[in-house]
């Protein structure tokens, strides 16, 4: 063999290995990935979960607003990618537990009795206006000594959470808004954001404030992070007066 055949082998095994060592990282890197999300969402593969849907306002009892519909959508994708089922149910026809499979809930108290049952036995610190006469205070989402008020089409808020009974059981993601925009703007923050929200929670649960700014002009697109209010959301408002 001379020199020049020498040389074209040894480039092809040099760019051969190179290739596979490539391809070798490129997925474990995948894999990696992959085994982080379903850890943050308690999706391994060919699990089931809940996705627990509201009422439309003003509609009939089964009906679901366009914008939730698109929340739905959103997490479906999430879920998907995870390789796992989805059971989707009414917010009144969700009974059972919680812990055993994940759970997105969506909707606030007003449009969801088992948001109202999430934020009673999870959430006690939190205290949502559910009155149906018009003022400044309806829908407002109190919590932390402060309270996040309802601007219709300049300022909507939403409650993001991710709850759990224990670092074993599947975690309940409460997706709480103002209005139906607000849920599906929580939908796409989490869809955006959940790597950054695995590593700095690393499995224990929070719950974030989220404003959506301007929604008439910009929709549920424009939405930022107001507090984090974990630990007074999960501080009986008693025990914190």
């Amino acid at each position: 063999m001379n020199d020049d055949v020498r040389n074209i082998v040894l480039g092809v095994i040099a760019t051969a290995l190179s290739g596979g060592f490539g391809w070798f990282t490129r997925t474990y890197q995948w894999r990696r990935a992959l085994r982080r999300k379903q850890a943050f969402f308690g999706l391994p593969t060919g699990s089931d979960c809940l996705f627990v849907v509201n009422r439309q306002m003003g509609g009939t009892p089964s009906s679901l607003h366009r914008n939730d519909a698109f929340a739905l959508l959103e997490i479906s994708a999430l879920i998907k990618d995870c390789g796992a089922n989805v059971q989707i149910v009414t917010h009144d026809g969700a009974r059972q537990g919680f812990g055993d499979r994940a759970e997105f809930c969506v909707g606030g108290p007003v449009s969801n009795a088992r948001t109202t049952a999430h934020l009673t036995s999870m959430l006690p610190g939190v205290r949502v206006d559910v009155s149906s006469e018009p003022g400044p205070d309806r829908g407002a989402i109190s919590v932390g000594g402060e309270t996040y008020r309802w601007e219709p089409g300049m300022a909507e808020h939403v409650l993001l959470a991710r709850l759990t009974t224990g670092r074993d059981s599947r975690p309940v993601f409460l997706l709480s808004g103002q209005t139906a925009n607000s849920n599906q703007a929580a939908a796409r923050y989490l869809a955006r954001h959940h790597r950054r929200l695995a590593r700095k929670y690393d499995g224990n649960p929070f719950c974030l404030v989220l404003k959506v700014v301007n929604s008439d002009a910009y929709g549920p697109d424009v939405s930022e992070l107001v507090a984090d209010v974990t630990t007074a959301a999960r501080t009986p408002v008693a025990a914190a007066a």
